[in-house]
Order: structure tokens, then C-alpha cells, then sequence
């Protein structure tokens, strides 16, 4: 597969839980978070194109990841970005357990990724704060 080719999108719950580990349908499916730190991609500094985990959509470029152990607190732990690529993702206001926030999914097959938030010290001023089960990584050649 090629860096731009999608993957099979799944059709309905049987077969995205058939596709997905528990951890990421969990998260990807249901809009649950990986605990801080436990990722394979929070200290990943390899050059490289993230891919959406479910579908294949290619959606943050390793040259605009954030430093995961710095940026604001609640924010360390998980691999971040300073930007998507353009219309890879959209958003929607979360406030779920009391919290105003901005999810972000992915703009092909919908699932959760994580959060944005304003982040002072990143180039853009934002802070996408995404769980690594919702990413494939694929390392320039």
C-alpha cells in the first residue's frame, strides 16, 4: 500500500471490534483516552507520515510533532502536534466529565483521536493531544 492509499473502512461495529485491538476500538470507537506515557508514538522522532489507524488517512507529518514531555500540564503524555494536514480532521465540541473541550476525529472514517487545545509555546498556537493506538506510523524511506 502506498503512502496515500486508504485502508477498508469497516462498516459496522462487529467489524470495526474484528479490525481494531480492544484498546483502540476503545478508544477510536467509543472516545476513550490511553493513559499518559504509554503510547509507541509519545517519544517517536523519526521522520515520517502519521496514518490513521482505522482507515489509513494520512493526518500529521513527524515535522510538526511537539515535544510530548513539555507544552502545557494535562497535556504531556501522548503524542502532539502542532498541526494536521489540511482537511484530515474535523472537530467538535466535547463536554464530556465536565470539561470544555475540542475533539478531534478523523475527517475520512470518523473516529476519535484525541483533543486540541491552545498551546501558547506551539508555532501555531494549538496543541493536538493524540492517543497512539489511534495512529500508524510510517517512516520515510
Amino acid at each position: 500500500m502506498n503512502n496515500n492509499q486508504k485502508q477498508k473502512i469497516p462498516k459496522n461495529d462487529d467489524e470495526f471490534k474484528e479490525k481494531l485491538s480492544e484498546d483502540a476500538y476503545s478508544v477510536a470507537r467509543l472516545g476513550g483516552t490511553e493513559p499518559p506515557y504509554s503510547g509507541k508514538y509519545v517519544f517517536e522522532n523519526e521522520k515520517g507520515m502519521y496514518k490513521c489507524a482505522v482507515c489509513g488517512r494520512e493526518l500529521f507529518s513527524s515535522d510538526v510533532k511537539l515535544d510530548s514531555s513539555k507544552g502545557p500540564a494535562g497535556l504531556q503524555g501522548w503524542p502532539s502536534f502542532a498541526d494536521a494536514i489540511p482537511g484530515a480532521v474535523k472537530f467538535k465540541e466535547d463536554n464530556s466529565f465536565g470539561m470544555r473541550r475540542t475533539e478531534v476525529s478523523c475527517a475520512n472514517c470518523g473516529s476519535h483521536l484525541g483533543h486540541i487545545f491552545d498551546d501558547e509555546h506551539s508555532s501555531t498556537g494549538k496543541h493536538y493531544c493524540i492517543n497512539s493506538v489511534c495512529l500508524e506510523f510510517l517512516e520515510n524511506q
